[in-house]
C-alpha cells in the first residue's frame, strides 16, 4: 500500500550564513538561514515528509538540536539517514514535490542541482523530484525577507 507524507520548514534568515537550500551553497550577500544544522528547509521539509508517511515522527525526533552531533551537520546526510530508516520500514520514494516559499534570491538558476541532490540521496530518479520556487508577493515573513519556508509531499511505494 502507498503511502503519502506531507512536511514543512522555516528559518529565519541571519548574517554571516551560508545559504543553503537541497543541499546546494546560494550566494546570499552573506546571509543564510539560521539553525542547529545548515538549517536547510527544504531538506527539512522533505525529511519530515519522509518519516510522517512512515509514521516514524519528525526530524527534531531523530536530530535533535540539543545534540551536538548535529551542529553545523549537512542536511544532505540527515536525509541519507532518514531515507534508510525508510527503507527499513519497507518503502522507496516514488514521488517528492516540493516548493519553497522565498522573496530573494532568485532560485531558479538552482533548482536543477538540488533536484540531483535530492534524487541522489533519496536513491530516486531525478525524474520522480520536483523542485519549485514561489515568492508571497510581499507578504508575511517570507515576503518580508525575515525567513524562508519550504513544503514536500512525498509518495512513498512498497519495496
Amino acid at each position: 500500500m502507498p503511502k503519502i507524507g506531507h512536511g514543512f520548514d522555516a528559518h529565519r534568515l541571519a548574517q554571516n550564513r551560508q545559504l543553503v537550500l537541497g543541499g546546494v551553497k546560494i550566494p546570499f550577500d552573506g546571509r543564510g538561514l539560521l539553525g542547529h544544522s545548515d538549517a536547510d528547509v527544504l531538506l527539512h521539509a522533505i525529511c519530515d515528509a519522509l518519516l510522517g508517511a512512515v509514521a516514524l515522527g519528525d526530524i527534531g525526533k531523530h536530530f535533535p538540536d540539543s545534540d551536538e552531533k548535529y551542529k553545523n551537520v549537512s542536511s544532505m546526510t540527515l536525509l541519507e539517514e532518514v531515507c534508510v530508516k525508510v527503507k527499513k520500514a519497507g518503502y522507496v520514494v516514488g514521488n517528492i514535490d516540493t516548493t519553497i516559499v522565498a522573496e530573494a534570491p532568485k532560485l531558479a538558476p538552482y533548482i536543477e542541482s538540488m533536484r540531483k541532490n535530492i534524487a541522489q540521496s533519496a536513491g530516486a530518479d531525478i525524474g520522480s523530484v520536483s523542485v519549485k520556487a514561489t515568492t508571497t508577493e510581499g507578504m508575511g515573513f517570507t515576503g518580508r525577507g525575515e525567513g524562508i519556508a519550504a513544503y514536500a509531499v512525498v509518495l512513498l511505494v512498497e519495496m
